[in-house]
């Protein structure tokens, strides 16, 4: 069913959200007590989007599907940017099996949403469970990578249930590795008349409607398609198809030892090297590549190289370096092809030279030296100087390299995502299988059910804060100390064994802290090669203590191992330089997002003069028993209210009902009277409403 917004709702839910829909509007779950008592996943199969991306405006597909016949009961859907509402959507479930409905997404580029979902009962909330959005124009903002690799003959069903499986991850582009016919003919057949099936290098028998099949339906998904290739390989017999050998790389000065890449015996060919430099084969395999986009609907080129070749020479017998021409090759390929780019620097080998060409992002394939947590932490962190800070960072990290049979470690493949997604990098690892190899097809190990439950968590949360994780932050040094009851708790700024890394990064006001958990880490080694990596233990009620002159506006926190990523609000106090504040827990991976309080300017040799803006803070302390206080600061003099409400939309105290000057302001709210669960509280002047929620435990 379609649902438009606050159709066929009951009016107490209604009232509730009519009033959050009044305004900018804060919204906190309490992660410690909001869903109490809820069976999460009793009620709620999944929950999907129609797309990996959106673009300004768009109409967002959602669906639900339910374990259980929910007809009758209702759904409320909230959709926040960080820690702000900014819509909701609530409606009738009307048949028992699923219900689907529809949101346009906001105008503004470039922002990421989570949604929350949640299925109530008269009144009481039975399940929840969240799904990230993202809304971009372009998919290099922020990539999320995934590949294929297999083209037999497929139903357009598998492939459809593949892409579909992809989605819900937010692939927002798709490597075809190895679909070509060979390397320095890409295209079997013509243009006009493209073959229908073509063996590969390995032998493999590639279908076209395989291909373009896989195509079709990630477009229709908001994917690229990305045709692979590497940019200097030729089979043995590529003189036969018009690439002379005096083209290739050689071993020596005397071009008596090509350099090639050996493959096995049962394999079409081994890969001949061509030199990248030469303008003869740019112009061919340019030529070769652009039939290729002419006969299938390709959006870019996944350009591929081998790495460092060692000392190689040209048939001139003149010293080469290939990196050299790196930048160069892709600014032709751009010009003449003028279709996305992408190129893989294995091991870093060139990036600093693709970094100055006209990429979509970079493009790491990872291998020894860089073996551990930190290493990935610099290569985005290098890549993002070798780019001035423009293009993201895409690693191609294989797990768990040398088990040959079973599944995935799944405390080795949380740590080495939480690390690459904290760090503001994107881990190439999805397709039809998890990745182990450097030879995608290779589909030796399997995800378990619960690593598949915890991956899709991981890239929603990736897809709903990628504002604060993959957006031009700038890594900060800020003294952090933290203790667990009376016990220190040892915190890195650095991937360490023991301890709790913490990265914290800056944007515009925010502070941001990554913190994951590497206390009961067995090895720091990323790879995990023969999956022994230990789970993590909970670490709970962290204490953290922080200098800060600057007034805190407010603290939050959110993380992919609670809650669905849901954001969370935590008390703090500050006390003349000093912070601190309490973590709930802390899994793999959680995020406290420190918000300073710009509304205030110093004046008068530093003393606070009037606020610059109407703002209404988080009630504290929250959750509170049966008092808490609750500011609110005025621009200019004018009436206000600030009323309590609860969630059917009651009054249940006027706090504020008069007029008042601008200022600074602050209210004791008594709820001695009221029982336990979320309230409303509204400030409004005339021209503003804002809105929070709070929590009483009593």
């Amino acid at each position: 069913m379609k649902a438009s917004t606050h159709k066929d709702i009951s009016i107490g839910i209604a009232a509730f959200f009519t009033l959050l829909l009044l305004g900018t509007f804060p919204v906190m779950a309490q992660q410690s007590a909001a869903y109490v008592g809820v069976d999460q996943g009793k009620w709620f199969s999944s929950v999907s989007t129609d797309r990996a991306r959106y673009v300004p405006l768009a109409a967002a597909e959602f669906s639900v599907a339910f374990r259980q016949p929910a007809n009758g009961k209702t759904l409320v859907v909230v959709y926040e940017h960080l820690d702000s509402l900014v819509g909701s959507d609530t409606l009738i479930v009307q048949t028992p099996d699923s219900v689907s409905w529809s949101w346009q997404v906001p105008a503004i580029d470039y922002r990421g949403y989570i949604v929350e979902v949640f299925l109530y009962d008269s009144g009481s909330l039975l399940d929840y469970t969240d799904i990230g959005l993202d809304v971009s124009s372009n998919w290099s903002k922020f990539p999320r990578y995934g590949f294929l690799s297999s083209y037999q003959n497929m139903p357009q069903e598998e492939i459809d249930s593949t892409i579909s499986v992809l989605n819900r991850y937010h692939i927002n582009g798709l490597q075809f590795y190895d679909w070509q016919y060979e390397h320095n003919q890409p295209l079997a057949g013509t243009v006009q008349d493209p073959s229908p099936t073509w063996n590969d290098i390995a032998n493999r028998t590639n279908y076209l409607s395989t291909v373009e099949g896989y195509i079709n339906a990630a477009h229709q998904r908001g994917m690229k398609a990305m045709n692979y290739n590497l940019l200097y390989g030729a089979y043995g017999n590529a003189d036969q198809d018009g690439a002379s050998d005096t083209w290739r790389l050689f071993q020596d000065p005397n071009h008596q030892s090509p350099e090639f890449y050996q493959l096995p015996s049962s394999w079409a060919s081994n890969l001949y090297i061509m030199d990248p430099g030469n303008q003869d084969w740019r112009d061919y395999i340019f030529a070769q590549e652009r039939k290729a986009f002419l006969a299938i609907p390709f959006d870019g080129w996944h350009v591929d190289q081998l790495g460092y070749l060692g000392s190689l020479w040209n048939y001139a017998g003149e010293p080469v370096d290939p990196t050299s021409a790196f930048a160069s090759f892709l600014s032709q390929a751009k010009s003449q092809l003028n279709v996305d780019l992408v190129m893989n620097a294995v091991g870093q080998y060139g990036q600093q030279e693709i970094a100055q060409a006209p990429v979509d992002f970079l493009y790491t394939e990872v291998w020894d030296p860089d073996s551990t947590y930190g290493d990935l932490v610099k290569i985005i962190s290098d890549n993002s100087s070798y780019s001035q800070n423009r293009l993201s960072t895409v690693l191609a990290a294989y797990m768990d390299y040398n088990l040959s049979s079973g599944y995935f470690n799944t405390p080795g493949v949380l740590f080495t995502d939480a690390v690459i997604f904290a760090a503001g990098g994107d881990h190439l690892e999805l397709g039809e299988h998890m990745l182990s190899n450097e030879y995608f097809p290779s589909a030796k190990l399997l995800m378990t059910g619960a690593l598949e439950g915890d991956l899709v968590h991981y890239y929603d949360f990736m897809v709903g804060y990628e504002n604060l994780l993959r957006d031009k932050e700038t890594v900060v040094s800020l003294p952090l100390s933290a203790e667990i009851g009376s016990t220190s708790l040892a915190l890195s700024s650095q991937p360490s064994r023991g301890s709790v890394w913490s990265q914290v990064t800056t944007k515009g006001n925010l502070v941001i802290l990554n913190l994951v958990n590497f206390t009961n880490a067995n090895s720091m080694a990323w790879r995990d090669r023969y999956g022994t990596q230990t789970y993590p233990d909970t670490l709970s009620e962290i204490k953290i203590n922080f200098p800060e002159t600057t007034r805190i506006k407010n603290i939050w926190t959110a993380s992919p191992d609670f809650h669905g990523g849901s954001p969370s609000d935590l008390s703090f106090v500050q006390s003349g330089n000093s912070v601190s504040f309490t973590l709930p827990s802390l899994l793999y991976w959680s995020m406290v997002i420190i918000r300073l309080d710009t509304t205030i300017t110093p004046v008068n040799g530093g003393q606070t003069g009037l606020p610059k803006s109407f703002s209404l803070g988080q009630n504290f302390p929250n959750p509170f028993n049966p008092t808490t206080e609750i500011n609110y600061r005025l621009a200019a003099a004018g009436r206000v209210a600030l009323k309590v409400y609860d969630v059917l939309g009651r009054t249940v105290a006027t706090l504020v009902d008069e007029r008042e000057e601008a200022g600074k302001y602050s209210v004791t709210f008594n709820a001695s009277s009221l029982p336990s669960g979320v309230y409303i509280y509204r400030l409004t002047d005339g021209s503003y409403s804002k809105i929070k929620k709070m929590m009483l435990l009593k």
